[in-house]
């Protein structure tokens, strides 16, 4: 999962989110349902889904330790480069004037 960006790797957490908690209110919705088959089905859906709940926190563990790296290695190039931030964050603001001026 490292090559999806950070927006994409938001709506995955989103979306599993979502599969959770529809799954949880399917096993809810079947909880007096009787049967082998029903059974298992409930005991392989509960399975999945602490999987998933484990695998969502990991995933959020890296999200956020990504962003802090990133958020270190901004600072450490701000503080090697003023001049060169200073820079950057002109021409951004200039193209941004830019953009903002068409519409």
């Amino acid at each position: 999962m490292t090559s999806t960006t950070p927006d994409a790797r938001e709506q995955i957490v989103v979306d599993m989110k979502a599969v959770i908690a529809d799954a949880e209110e399917l096993l809810k919705a079947t909880t007096g349902a009787t049967g082998e088959r029903i059974a298992a089905a409930r005991a392989k859906a509960a399975e999945t889904l602490q999987a998933a709940r484990e695998k969502l926190a990991g995933l959020d563990d890296v999200v956020i330790d990504q962003a802090k790296e990133a958020a270190r290695t901004a600072d450490e190039y701000v503080r090697e480069h003023p001049w060169g931030a200073v820079g950057i964050a002109a021409v951004a603001g200039l193209l941004l004037g830019v953009l903002i001026s068409r519409r």
